[in-house]
């Protein structure tokens, strides 16, 4: 009875941060998601392009949310000792390195047309994919902008404008998209690229609501500081010794996915969409574990600052049992409905698409079991990252991707001809490895932490 009703008391206490979260996180993947929807209303070689551009930015976005990503557990442990002058030295650092990050990031995206040819995508496609970054990049900046603000309120445990801001730029980015690509309210029709530049746009106006919004709540303005010029060297050194690691494994896990998303475009250009609109549908739910992980992220975190390494535990366990309810219960439309779930991203009537809902009706089935693993491993990244650990996670995403994951999806999809499906097995074995390396981690560096602080009490 004691543990039924501790586990429902953390669950309450890490559902109560990571509800908002979550929702933000759903109402932000709603971005692609419609990006990817009006793709699909132009034809399958441009969603092939689109989702490939995707592809690319959000690599580089998800290391630049990486790099300031630490900013949340820093803020939350200077919080629980109410070191209120740190707080602000962490978020000029933070902006700091986001807005860096950015302009590398954005100068980066201009460059992409080439390599996308030397590693066997089709001339066209990566022609078009390119057009796409380059009206994709000038959003990079105010993007991380707001992943810097977004990681301060977390850390604050005050979530609440993100939601709300979050759905309004849904519904300003399926107004732009619409107008930019076939030319509706004044704009030119722009086509792929339109869409581009209205996502672009959507993150500008994101961030400045945000922006807007935190200022006028006094217990966060009081903290706020966007010189980023003044950070000091000590918070930057703190932000950036944290960050590193989180944005090296962030990237090592999207990387995997992109280059397994490259092999794939080889097979051809239904293989290639398929991919965009199945991988899009396991985005939208990850985005579940994602507010988990951060919820007990940060949890852990409060509790380390307590030296409450039992109540760690427990806060890091519970996290990983909702985030594995949750994806159970997902699992069950793609096994009993995949056309239903498909029906958003392509027309099932149209004869030009019955190949591509062919290879993703097939990848659905191989979804629902890989959405368990990688939700578990990014919970995995998020607990021990509440623990102080993020180097271990960077070190285990080696081994889990590209010494186990990918050497399986090449082996089986391309050596032994099983195609896309035997990729996405290779794809679920290296997230499976991944996560219960990160699990043993937990378990290891904890028992150290507890072992540390009875030694220091003796």
């Amino acid at each position: 009875m004691k543990f039924r009703r501790l586990f429902w008391f953390d669950a309450r206490r890490i559902g109560a941060l990571a509800a908002p979260l979550i929702l933000t996180q759903l109402a932000q993947v709603a971005l692609t998601t419609t990006d990817i929807v009006m793709m699909g209303m132009l034809g399958p070689r441009e969603i092939a392009a689109g989702g490939l551009a995707l592809t690319i930015f959000n690599q580089l976005r998800t290391m630049g949310a990486g790099l300031v990503t630490g900013t949340g557990n820093l803020v939350a442990f200077a919080n629980g000792q109410h070191d209120r002058s740190q707080i602000m030295r962490l978020v000029r650092a933070s902006f700091a390195l986001s807005t860096l990050a950015a302009l590398a990031f954005a100068l980066l995206l201009l460059c992409v047309e080439k390599p996308l040819i030397w590693l066997g995508q089709e001339p066209a496609v990566a022609r078009q994919t390119a057009l796409y970054l380059a009206a994709a990049a000038p959003g990079m900046l105010p993007c991380l902008w707001f992943q810097s603000l977004r990681q301060y309120t977390v850390g604050m445990r005050k979530p609440g404008p993100l939601l709300a801001i979050t759905v309004a730029s849904v519904v300003a980015n399926v107004v732009l998209d619409y107008a930019l690509m076939v030319g509706r309210f004044g704009f030119p029709a722009l086509g792929l690229t339109g869409i581009a530049y209205a996502t672009s746009g959507v993150y500008l106006l994101s961030f400045v609501a945000m922006l807007v919004v935190v200022r006028r709540r006094v217990e966060l303005a009081e903290h706020l500081s966007l010189a980023a010029w003044r950070a000091d060297a000590q918070a930057l050194a703190r932000t950036w010794q944290m960050g590193l690691p989180i944005a090296a494994t962030y990237g090592s896990e999207a990387a995997f996915f992109t280059v397994l998303t490259l092999v794939i475009g080889t097979l051809g250009t239904n293989a290639l969409a398929a991919q965009t609109i199945v991988n899009q549908v396991i985005y939208i739910v990850f985005m579940i574990s994602v507010g988990l992980s951060h919820a007990a992220s940060i949890s852990v975190s409060h509790a380390c600052s307590q030296n409450d390494y039992r109540g760690a535990r427990r806060l890091g366990y519970t996290g990983l049992a909702l985030g594995v309810g949750a994806m159970l219960i997902v699992a069950l439309p793609y096994l009993i409905a995949p056309a239903r779930v498909l029906s958003l991203f392509l027309d099932r009537g149209a004869a030009s698409n019955g190949d591509v809902l062919r290879l993703a009706t097939g990848l659905l089935t191989i979804a629902a079991l890989l959405q368990l693993f990688d939700c578990s491993q990014n919970i995995g990244v998020g607990i021990l990252r509440g623990l102080g650990d993020v180097k271990s996670s960077f070190r285990i995403s080696i081994v889990g991707y590209w010494l186990i994951g990918l050497p399986v999806a090449w082996s089986v999809g391309v050596r032994l001809g099983y195609g896309i499906y035997g990729i996405w097995i290779g794809l679920a074995l290296g997230l499976a490895a991944t996560a219960v390396m990160l699990l043993r981690q937990f378990e290891c560096r904890l028992s150290a932490l507890t072992h540390q602080t009875s030694a220091g009490q003796r």
